[in-house]
Parts: structure tokens; C-alpha cells; sequence
């Protein structure tokens, strides 16, 4: 990804063979760099920069290229495929779907978009009672947005303002980038929304000795010193459930503090759920880490099990502020994506897929602290709950954050066998799916090792 460009000259590796991994020829694998070369000349080169590596297929908590290597995936298809790649029971629905002649019906009602529907909102729990589904994460925190400004309207609120996080990360469209704090990625717009205000993020390592809700406060300050009254000049406030690149997680008492804000101040509190949603943090939603109760939460990725479904969940008098046909989408709600979003639902609860993750989530973590303590020179911080965790990396001599190095233990990793996140930066993050079984999660966090060790001796 950015700054990293990693080469597609066939390496001779040496050959693996155990249970849960296959390497049998050079990597990349024969015949990738044909297909890398076909897409760059009608892709776009916005979709490129991951691992040198052509899927063939995956099934469950395994990816297969090509050439018939197989990987332990640590990515999940950057967080998707909670319930498993190519999960028989999703295959099942969508093939089941497939069978009977209604792929899109637009708004028009439909059996099973109603019993999925039934079966989320269940899911969810008080005090949610309305969702409104879409195909993209980016809709679904749009969809906030506007729902949060037309519940300031309601209330008569003087500005309608959004508070977000830095750094935080909410779409590509034009309000997910706005809320979001990638300035640079959000250059491209030309201008600001002046209601959509920024405070920073409570990094762990600028704390300070603080605590999350004295961090807080400093920012809001910040806020009030600008002029902005929260009371009359803010109507929402968006969250990320953790901060993705690194798995950051806020302190309990940042996000209680805004929550208590919230409740004063007739601020909506919405949280985006993305890669926290559906079992990834060892609880249903990643919210619920933090003790609060949100009035809306945006949820995408793991929600449909590989198909194209993400939501907006929330109370019936927020969710039915747009009047009727205000708020659509020509995809929302399909059959096939009900369908498998319902099986999703049923798998991780016939499975026991959350508390799973919970389990596994502390036996990750204390895997990763002991290879930490192998290398505290090199790896700054282990972060993250459930299963979703992340790896920091540093420049030994400077403690600076260390890009490069990063880079080559992810390519290492998969030149053994093991797929991992590489964000491009000083983070390689970690998410099987929540169905990987005990042994295959040790022996990928062993080859994580292995790679570590390799490249530090290098």
C-alpha cells in the first residue's frame, strides 16, 4: 500500500507442508504477475498495492491462489469473513435464493427481507428497533450523517454540527471523508464543512498520564474556545469503535464521558461499526466494550459473509425521520444479501461465534505479548481485543515508527504461508475468521514469528 511497492519476481521459498499450509512452488506464484499485469492496464490503481498474490478460492479460514498454495488468512478479507470464507450455510441461503426467481425487487417488499430484518433488530437488542439496509460501508455512515442533522433540525438546533475523531476513519464518499481525519485523503474535496468538527484521538502513548475523559475534555475545550456550544452548535457525535489501522482502542472512560455528553447535550451518539460489528471483538457490537449504549450504529463487512450488505441500526423515532422515499437505495434489502445475511446471523449464533471470539481473542493476545517480549526493540505495542489485534513495529535505534520493516515481515509472512493485513505503515493487523480453529490460529501466530525473527536477523 502506500509508499510500499512489493515485487512480483517469482521468489524460491522453501516449500511447507503441514495441516493448514501449502507452499509448493516460488512466490508469487507462477502466473501472478500475468494477471497483476492485466488489471494494471484497466484497473484502476486505487485498488491495487496488497500482497502480490491472485485468489483462486477460500473456504473458511483458508485462501488458495492460483497455483494451489494455501494460507492460514489472518485478514478475513480485511475483516468480512467473520462467519469464514465460502461458509456452507451462506452458500446454502444464497444458492437457495439463486433457486427461486427474484434477485432485486428495489423497495418493494419481499418475505425474506422482512424475516432478516426480524432476526437483526433481534440480534441488536434495546434500544435498537429500525434498521435501514444498504451494499457499502461508506452509505451507511452517510446515512447517519443525515439521520444525526435531521434530528438536530428537529430539535432546533442553532448549527448542525458532527464531532469526529482524528484520524478515525469512516468512507471514501463525501461526508464519510469529511468525518473522517485523513486530511490528505480528503484533499480532494476542496473545502471543509465547518460543522464537521475534529478532536484528537487518545492514543495510549499520549496520554500522559491522563485520563481518557480529562483527554476528552482538553478537546472539547478546544471546541468551546472556537465558540462552539455543544448544547446549541452540535447534534452528533460519530465514532469509530476502534481506531483501524492499529486496532486502537479508546479508554473506557473517553468513550462513557462522551456518552454522558451526549445525554446532556441532546447529542446523538453513533458508532461505526464496521470492522467491530458481528462477533469481531468477542462481543455482538464493539460498543458494548465500552459499557455505553449508542443511538445509532453503522454496521458493514462480517454483516453479509461476503456479499455486498451494510446497515443502519437504530431507534424507530430516529430511523423514520426521512419521510417516506427519502431515504432508499436501489440494491437495499435484495433477496440474495437478506438471505445471507440471515444465515450469518444463524451461524454465529448456532456456533456460539461470539463468545468463541471472546475466547480466542485472550488466548491471541497472550500469544502475541510473548512474542513481544522475544522482540521489544522492534514491536511497540500489541493492540486490540477479540479477534482483531495489531502488531506496531519501531526503528530500534530512533523508537520511531518503522514503515519498511513492516512491509517485508507481512511478505514474509507470505512466503511461509500466512496472510496478514498490511496497512502500508508501521501496523500489520491480525483477524482471522471467527471460526479458525485453536491449532491453526497458533500455527499462524508461530509463522508470524518465524517471519519476525527472520527479518530482525536480516
Amino acid at each position: 500500500m502506500a509508499g510500499h511497492i512489493f515485487s512480483m519476481t517469482p521468489q524460491n521459498v522453501p516449500h511447507i507442508h503441514t495441516e493448514y499450509r501449502l507452499i509448493k512452488t516460488s512466490i508469487p506464484a507462477p502466473g501472478t504477475a500475468e494477471v497483476f499485469s492485466r488489471l494494471d492496464k484497466v484497473e484502476s490503481r486505487s485498488m491495487h498495492g496488497q500482497l502480490p498474490l491472485v485468489w483462486d478460492k477460500a473456504d473458511d479460514f483458508s485462501v488458495y491462489d492460483i497455483a494451489g498454495n494455501r494460507w492460514i488468512d489472518f485478514t478475513s478479507t480485511i475483516f468480512v469473513a467473520n462467519v469464514g470464507h465460502s461458509n456452507r450455510r451462506v452458500t446454502a441461503a444464497i444458492k437457495e435464493t439463486l433457486d427461486h426467481p427474484l434477485y432485486s425487487c428495489y423497495a418493494y417488499a419481499n418475505p425474506v427481507r422482512a424475516q432478516y430484518l426480524e432476526k437483526l433488530i433481534a440480534f441488536a437488542g434495546a434500544p435498537f428497533e429500525k434498521a435501514f439496509l444498504l451494499s457499502a460501508g461508506t452509505e451507511a455512515t452517510e446515512a447517519a450523517l443525515k439521520l444525526m442533522r435531521m434530528q438536530g433540525q428537529k430539535a432546533g438546533k442553532r448549527r448542525l454540527g458532527i464531532i469526529c475523531i482524528e484520524n478515525n476513519w469512516h468512507g471514501r464518499t463525501l461526508g464519510a471523508q469529511m468525518m473522517s481525519g485523513n486530511l490528505g485523503q480528503r484533499a480532494w474535496i476542496g473545502y471543509q464543512d465547518e460543522d464537521i468538527h475534529h478532536i484528537p484521538f487518545p492514543y495510549p502513548w499520549q496520554l500522559d498520564g491522563r485520563s481518557g475523559e480529562e483527554f476528552l475534555l482538553k478537546g472539547l475545550n478546544d471546541l468551546a474556545a472556537k465558540g462552539i456550544d455543544l448544547s446549541q452548535d452540535v447534534c452528533g457525535f460519530m465514532l469509530e469503535t476502534f481506531q483501524g489501522w492499529g486496532a486502537v482502542f479508546y479508554p473506557k472512560d473517553f468513550v462513557q464521558a462522551i456518552e454522558a455528553i451526549c445525554r446532556k447535550n441532546s447529542i446523538l451518539l453513533a458508532f461505526d461499526e464496521m470492522q467491530a460489528g458481528f462477533g469481531r471483538t468477542g462481543y455482538k457490537f464493539g460498543f458494548q466494550y465500552y459499557g455505553v449504549t449508542p443511538d445509532l450504529i453503522c454496521t458493514g463487512k462480517g454483516m453479509g459473509g461476503g456479499v455486498p450488505l451494510s446497515g443502519v441500526i437504530g431507534r424507530a423515532d430516529i430511523m423514520d425521520l426521512p419521510d417516506i422515499g427519502n431515504m432508499s437505495s436501489t440494491h437495499s434489502a435484495n433477496p440474495l444479501v437478506c438471505a445471507a445475511g440471515l444465515a450469518v446471523l444463524d451461524e454465529l449464533e448456532s456456533r456460539s461465534l461470539v463468545a468463541e471470539a471472546n475466547r480466542k481473542g485472550k488466548l491471541f493476545r497472550q500469544e502475541l505479548e510473548s512474542i513481544q517480549r522475544r522482540f521489544p526493540d522492534h514491536i511497540s505495542w500489541i493492540l486490540g481485543n477479540g479477534m482483531i489485534m495489531a502488531m506496531l513495529f519501531q526503528d530500534p535505534s530512533t523508537g520511531k515508527a518503522d514503515g519498511p520493516f513492516t512491509s517485508r515481515i507481512a511478505e514474509r509472512c507470505m512466503q511461509k504461508g500466512l496472510l496478514v493485513v498490511h496497512t502500508g505503515r508501521e501496523s500489520i493487523k491480525l483477524g482471522p475468521p471467527l471460526t479458525i480453529s485453536d491449532d491453526a490460529l497458533l500455527e499462524g501466530i508461530a509463522v508470524l514469528a518465524e517471519s519476525i525473527a527472520e527479518v530482525v536477523a536480516e
